[in-house]
């Protein structure tokens, strides 16, 4: 299946020279101005659909894929994260409103008469009241708590994407895997065949006195080691739609019949657009996700830094007290306080020092671990981008070993059924050929995966939104 650069979606749709690059205050270095891999292969523009699968036009992956994003466990996982994100930060946001609570009950109180000179006396009371407590967030304290959580969801819903960028991926490479293996097995099994055919003309001359039971003893020997080959490839069949079973949140049963049927690979080797490193930081959940953990240590930083500072309060009630069950909603029963209150911890031993210096070691900490991501999704890039380059001269240069190799075989068996050549060169052109077919299926496999690998490493694979 060969794919043409109109067929596809990967069109151009953002220069990365005419407009500026994403920048971040947290990189202790800038981004390099351009790729070491500076080929046709590769330009400098970014997609216009992250679905980089589609490309591929098999509608056997993109149902897959389509379960996948759907079925996957890792993915509600990622789910509930966000969720369980969204949460503390509505709790955080609690803080800014006041505690209002409701107390009622009935006291029934007996003095001393050996304290005081007042005689013993019992009194009793029915009281309800309304309570309210509101803490005033003058120094920002609450504020960037509040700040610190809603980063901390936005990092999980980038979490999410990484999750689902991965599981593409992974869907995808699983499945290229499986159909590698099928064509491995085909070539096999076409291969048994030629050589079996092979066996039946040296068992011909045999009989018929031309050759020595060397040739036929040799003939059975490659047939049947190439034939010894075929159930390890079925094994490893097996394991990947296994494999693909468990990324869909299924069992195989429910996916075998899907999968057996041998498919091809795609022939894909057509210019791809990956922008620029400053690309990146605007692409890649991880980098986005770590960013994001950065502000919210800097928020952190910040609530640290105001807990020196007082807390001022605001305090008050309002309710009613009466003797008697029927006076207690009247005008007279009436009770209020408010009471305006400054809560300042002028020492608390170490711990206050100690807090601010370990909120500034995790911002350190969550800087560093930014610039490293960014390093990682630098480099992960360009590996990606080299072996993909070099994985399509490998695919060049074998097509036309195995062509030579188809050749070699076919001549080799002319000059042997006419006696002039020996049979070993018969069974070496077989095993060549068989070897050169195989390494051209896992090449192009390889070419696959590598080029997954790069979609992977530029963040693409999932644009789609997630209402939170």
């Amino acid at each position: 299946m060969k794919l043409r650069i109109g067929s596809i979606t990967f069109l151009l749709f953002l220069s990365s020279v005419a407009f500026p690059q994403a920048t971040s205050r947290y990189l202790d270095k800038p981004l390099p101005q351009g790729w070491e891999e500076d080929t046709q292969i590769f330009q400098q523009v970014l997609p216009v659909d992250d679905q980089w699968w589609k490309a591929f036009q098999d509608p056997v992956l993109d149902s897959l894929i389509s379960v996948a994003v759907k079925q996957n466990y890792s993915v509600r996982t990622a789910i509930e994260r966000i969720n369980m994100a969204k949460a503390n930060l509505r709790m955080e946001r609690g803080n800014f409103f006041p505690t209002i609570g409701l107390n009622a009950g009935w006291t029934r109180q007996q003095s001393s008469g050996n304290t005081s000179d007042l005689p013993q006396s019992t009194q009793h009371y029915y009281d309800a009241s309304l309570n309210m407590n509101w803490e005033l967030d003058l120094f920002g304290s609450i504020r960037n708590r509040v700040k610190a959580q809603k980063e901390n969801f936005a990092a999980s819903k980038e979490e999410y994407t990484g999750t689902m960028i991965s599981l593409c991926a992974q869907v995808a490479s699983a499945y290229i895997n499986l159909r590698e293996l099928q064509q491995e097995l085909a070539v096999v099994q076409k291969n048994c065949a030629s050589q079996e055919a092979v066996l039946k003309i040296t068992e011909v001359r045999y009989n018929t006195g031309l050759v020595s039971k060397l040739d036929v003893a040799q003939a059975k020997s490659v047939f049947f080691s190439t034939k010894a080959s075929i159930p390890q490839i079925e094994s490893g069949i097996n394991q990947y739609i296994t494999t693909l079973a468990i990324l869909l949140g299924t069992y195989p049963q429910e996916v075998r019949p899907a999968l057996t049927a041998p498919g091809t690979l795609p022939d894909y080797m057509e210019p791809i657009g990956v922008g620029l490193p400053a690309d990146l930081l605007l692409r890649r959940p991880d980098i986005r996700s770590a960013e994001r953990s950065v502000n919210a240590q800097a928020a952190l930083v910040g609530a640290s830094k105001s807990d020196w500072l007082p807390q001022v309060f605001l305090k008050g009630s309002v309710g009613y007290a009466a003797k008697d069950l029927k006076d207690l909603t009247h005008h007279k029963s009436m009770t209020y306080e408010i009471a305006p209150a400054l809560s300042w911890t002028l020492f608390k031993g170490t711990q206050l020092v100690n807090a601010t210096k370990l909120a500034k070691a995790q911002l350190d900490e969550a800087i560093n671990q930014f610039n490293q991501t960014v390093l990682t999704a630098v480099q992960e890039t360009d590996n990606a981008m080299n072996a993909y380059r070099n994985s399509i001269k490998q695919i060049v240069a074998l097509r036309e070993v195995r062509n030579q190799g188809q050749e070699t075989l076919t001549l080799s068996l002319e000059l042997y059924k006419q006696g002039l050549t020996p049979f070993q060169n018969v069974l070496d052109a077989q095993r060549s050929l068989l070897s050169y077919e195989n390494q051209l299926v896992q090449a192009r496999g390889y070419s696959l995966l590598q080029l997954i690998a790069m979609y992977q490493a530029l963040g693409g694979g999932w644009s789609g939104n997630l209402n939170n």
